[in-house]
Protein backbone atom coordinates (compact mmCIF):
# COMPACT_ATOMS: atom_id res chain seq x y z
CA UNK A 1 0.00 0.00 0.00
CA UNK A 2 0.86 3.66 -0.21
CA UNK A 3 -0.26 5.45 2.94
CA UNK A 4 -0.32 9.19 3.57
CA UNK A 5 -0.01 10.16 7.23
CA UNK A 6 -1.04 13.52 8.60
CA UNK A 7 1.10 14.35 11.63
CA UNK A 8 4.63 13.28 12.56
CA UNK A 9 4.25 13.12 16.32
CA UNK A 10 4.76 9.94 18.31
CA UNK A 11 1.72 8.21 16.82
CA UNK A 12 2.49 9.26 13.26
CA UNK A 13 6.13 8.22 13.57
CA UNK A 14 5.24 4.83 14.97
CA UNK A 15 2.67 4.13 12.25
CA UNK A 16 5.06 5.25 9.51
CA UNK A 17 7.87 3.08 10.86
CA UNK A 18 5.66 0.00 11.20
CA UNK A 19 4.22 0.42 7.70
CA UNK A 20 7.67 0.71 6.14
CA UNK A 21 8.90 -2.26 8.14
CA UNK A 22 6.09 -4.28 6.57
CA UNK A 23 6.98 -3.21 3.04
CA UNK A 24 4.52 -0.36 2.46
CA UNK A 25 5.38 3.12 1.19
CA UNK A 26 4.53 6.17 3.26
CA UNK A 27 4.46 9.93 2.95
CA UNK A 28 4.12 12.11 6.02
CA UNK A 29 2.80 15.66 6.25
CA UNK A 30 3.40 17.89 9.26
CA UNK A 31 3.08 21.64 9.71
CA UNK A 32 6.40 21.78 11.59
CA UNK A 33 9.67 21.28 9.72
CA UNK A 34 11.44 20.89 13.07
CA UNK A 35 9.96 17.44 13.72
CA UNK A 36 11.47 16.12 10.51
CA UNK A 37 14.90 17.44 11.48
CA UNK A 38 14.63 16.01 14.98
CA UNK A 39 13.18 12.64 13.99
CA UNK A 40 14.28 11.26 10.65
CA UNK A 41 13.63 7.56 10.93
CA UNK A 42 11.69 6.82 7.70
CA UNK A 43 12.55 6.48 4.03
CA UNK A 44 9.31 7.96 2.70
CA UNK A 45 8.53 11.55 1.80
CA UNK A 46 8.38 14.13 4.58
CA UNK A 47 6.47 17.24 3.61
CA UNK A 48 6.00 20.44 5.58
CA UNK A 49 2.51 21.93 5.35
CA UNK A 50 -1.04 21.68 6.62
CA UNK A 51 -2.35 18.14 6.65
CA UNK A 52 -5.50 19.23 4.82
CA UNK A 53 -3.78 21.38 2.17
CA UNK A 54 -4.66 20.13 -1.32
CA UNK A 55 -1.33 20.81 -3.01
CA UNK A 56 0.68 19.32 -0.16
CA UNK A 57 -1.45 16.18 -0.16
CA UNK A 58 -1.02 15.80 -3.91
CA UNK A 59 2.76 15.99 -3.48
CA UNK A 60 2.42 13.27 -0.85
CA UNK A 61 0.72 11.01 -3.38
CA UNK A 62 -2.82 11.26 -2.04
CA UNK A 63 -4.27 10.61 -5.50
CA UNK A 64 -2.80 7.10 -5.52
CA UNK A 65 -3.00 6.46 -1.79
CA UNK A 66 -4.62 3.31 -0.48
CA UNK A 67 -5.10 4.81 2.97
CA UNK A 68 -4.89 8.10 4.85
CA UNK A 69 -4.21 8.42 8.57
CA UNK A 70 -5.01 11.69 10.36
CA UNK A 71 -2.82 11.60 13.46
CA UNK A 72 -2.07 15.19 14.46
CA UNK A 73 -2.62 16.49 17.97
CA UNK A 74 -5.63 18.58 16.90
CA UNK A 75 -9.15 17.21 16.45
CA UNK A 76 -10.16 19.91 13.97
CA UNK A 77 -7.14 19.33 11.74
CA UNK A 78 -7.67 15.59 11.80
CA UNK A 79 -11.34 15.78 10.88
CA UNK A 80 -10.83 18.31 8.09
CA UNK A 81 -7.93 16.30 6.68
CA UNK A 82 -9.89 13.06 6.88
CA UNK A 83 -12.85 14.55 5.04
CA UNK A 84 -10.62 16.06 2.37
CA UNK A 85 -8.90 12.72 1.83
CA UNK A 86 -12.16 10.83 1.58
CA UNK A 87 -14.46 13.30 -0.15
CA UNK A 88 -12.10 15.21 -2.43
CA UNK A 89 -9.56 12.53 -3.28
CA UNK A 90 -11.62 9.38 -2.78
CA UNK A 91 -9.04 7.57 -0.65
CA UNK A 92 -10.50 4.08 0.00
CA UNK A 93 -9.53 3.89 3.68
CA UNK A 94 -9.47 6.96 5.92
CA UNK A 95 -8.98 6.83 9.69
CA UNK A 96 -8.64 9.64 12.22
CA UNK A 97 -7.33 10.13 15.72
CA UNK A 98 -9.84 12.11 17.79
CA UNK A 99 -9.38 13.14 21.41
CA UNK A 100 -12.97 14.19 22.16
CA UNK A 101 -15.09 11.02 22.57
CA UNK A 102 -18.29 12.86 21.60
CA UNK A 103 -16.76 14.06 18.36
CA UNK A 104 -15.40 10.59 17.67
CA UNK A 105 -18.86 9.03 17.82
CA UNK A 106 -20.27 11.73 15.54
CA UNK A 107 -17.67 11.21 12.85
CA UNK A 108 -18.01 7.46 13.11
CA UNK A 109 -21.59 7.99 11.98
CA UNK A 110 -20.27 10.03 9.04
CA UNK A 111 -18.32 6.97 7.95
CA UNK A 112 -14.87 8.01 9.19
CA UNK A 113 -13.39 5.36 11.52
CA UNK A 114 -11.87 7.07 14.54
CA UNK A 115 -9.75 6.22 17.55
CA UNK A 116 -10.47 8.25 20.67
CA UNK A 117 -7.36 8.07 22.83
CA UNK A 118 -9.17 9.67 25.77
CA UNK A 119 -12.09 7.24 25.70
CA UNK A 120 -9.91 4.19 25.15
CA UNK A 121 -7.45 5.12 27.90
CA UNK A 122 -10.14 6.14 30.38
CA UNK A 123 -12.17 2.96 29.83
CA UNK A 124 -9.14 0.75 30.21
CA UNK A 125 -7.85 2.53 33.32
CA UNK A 126 -11.31 2.39 34.89
CA UNK A 127 -11.49 -1.34 34.24
CA UNK A 128 -8.06 -1.85 35.79
CA UNK A 129 -9.05 0.12 38.89
CA UNK A 130 -12.34 -1.72 39.35
CA UNK A 131 -10.94 -5.19 38.64
CA UNK A 132 -7.14 -5.25 38.91
CA UNK A 133 -6.95 -9.06 38.71
CA UNK A 134 -8.72 -9.18 35.35
CA UNK A 135 -6.55 -7.38 32.85
CA UNK A 136 -8.64 -5.53 30.27
CA UNK A 137 -7.25 -5.50 26.75
CA UNK A 138 -10.16 -3.70 25.14
CA UNK A 139 -13.28 -1.83 26.21
CA UNK A 140 -16.41 -1.47 24.11
CA UNK A 141 -18.72 1.52 24.26
CA UNK A 142 -18.17 3.34 27.53
CA UNK A 143 -16.59 0.29 29.11
CA UNK A 144 -19.82 -1.67 29.64
CA UNK A 145 -18.35 -4.69 27.85
CA UNK A 146 -14.70 -5.65 28.25
CA UNK A 147 -12.28 -8.05 26.65
CA UNK A 148 -10.31 -9.35 29.60
CA UNK A 149 -7.31 -11.62 29.97
CA UNK A 150 -7.36 -14.01 32.91
CA UNK A 151 -5.28 -17.06 33.76
CA UNK A 152 -7.16 -20.32 34.18
CA UNK A 153 -6.80 -21.58 37.73
CA UNK A 154 -7.00 -25.05 39.25
CA UNK A 155 -10.69 -24.39 39.89
CA UNK A 156 -11.47 -24.94 36.21
CA UNK A 157 -8.64 -27.33 35.26
CA UNK A 158 -9.92 -30.27 33.21
CA UNK A 159 -13.35 -28.78 32.65
CA UNK A 160 -14.88 -28.44 29.23
CA UNK A 161 -16.05 -25.02 28.17
CA UNK A 162 -19.67 -26.21 28.13
CA UNK A 163 -19.34 -27.53 31.71
CA UNK A 164 -18.56 -24.11 33.11
CA UNK A 165 -21.35 -22.25 34.83
CA UNK A 166 -20.58 -19.02 33.05
CA UNK A 167 -21.68 -15.61 34.25
CA UNK A 168 -24.23 -13.86 32.08
CA UNK A 169 -23.10 -12.19 28.89
CA UNK A 170 -19.79 -13.99 28.76
CA UNK A 171 -17.93 -15.58 25.86
CA UNK A 172 -14.47 -17.16 25.80
CA UNK A 173 -13.03 -15.62 22.65
CA UNK A 174 -9.73 -17.55 22.62
CA UNK A 175 -7.08 -19.11 24.80
CA UNK A 176 -3.31 -18.99 24.72
CA UNK A 177 -1.46 -22.18 25.60
CA UNK A 178 2.29 -22.74 25.32
CA UNK A 179 2.59 -19.52 23.33
CA UNK A 180 -0.04 -20.49 20.76
CA UNK A 181 -3.54 -19.05 20.40
CA UNK A 182 -6.52 -21.41 20.26
CA UNK A 183 -10.17 -20.95 19.38
CA UNK A 184 -12.03 -23.02 21.93
CA UNK A 185 -15.17 -25.01 21.16
CA UNK A 186 -17.71 -26.13 23.75
CA UNK A 187 -16.02 -29.52 24.09
CA UNK A 188 -12.46 -28.25 24.50
CA UNK A 189 -10.84 -28.79 27.89
CA UNK A 190 -9.36 -25.90 29.84
CA UNK A 191 -5.97 -26.36 31.50
CA UNK A 192 -4.46 -24.57 34.46
CA UNK A 193 -2.28 -21.75 33.20
CA UNK A 194 -4.23 -21.14 30.01
CA UNK A 195 -4.58 -17.44 29.28
CA UNK A 196 -8.25 -16.98 28.55
CA UNK A 197 -9.49 -14.00 26.56
CA UNK A 198 -13.06 -13.38 27.58
CA UNK A 199 -15.69 -10.91 26.42
CA UNK A 200 -17.80 -10.04 29.41
CA UNK A 201 -20.26 -7.54 30.79
CA UNK A 202 -18.32 -5.43 33.29
CA UNK A 203 -20.88 -6.02 36.04
CA UNK A 204 -20.35 -9.78 35.71
CA UNK A 205 -16.63 -9.73 36.46
CA UNK A 206 -17.14 -10.53 40.18
CA UNK A 207 -18.98 -13.71 39.11
CA UNK A 208 -16.11 -14.60 36.79
CA UNK A 209 -13.57 -14.13 39.57
CA UNK A 210 -15.65 -16.37 41.83
CA UNK A 211 -15.86 -19.03 39.11
CA UNK A 212 -12.07 -19.00 38.70
CA UNK A 213 -11.46 -19.07 42.45
CA UNK A 214 -9.82 -15.64 42.37
CA UNK A 215 -11.60 -14.32 45.48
Amino acid sequence: MHVVIGGYGRVGRYIAHELETNGHSVAVVDRSADVFEEFEGINGMRLTGEVFDRDTLIKAGIERADAFVAATSGDNSNIVAARVARERFGVPLVVARIFDPKRASIYERFGIPTVSAVQWSASRLLAMVLDPKARSDFAFGQGEVLLVEVEATAAVDGKRVLDLELPRVLSIVSAERDGHALLLTDIDVIQTGDLLYIAIDRDSIPELRKLLGMQ
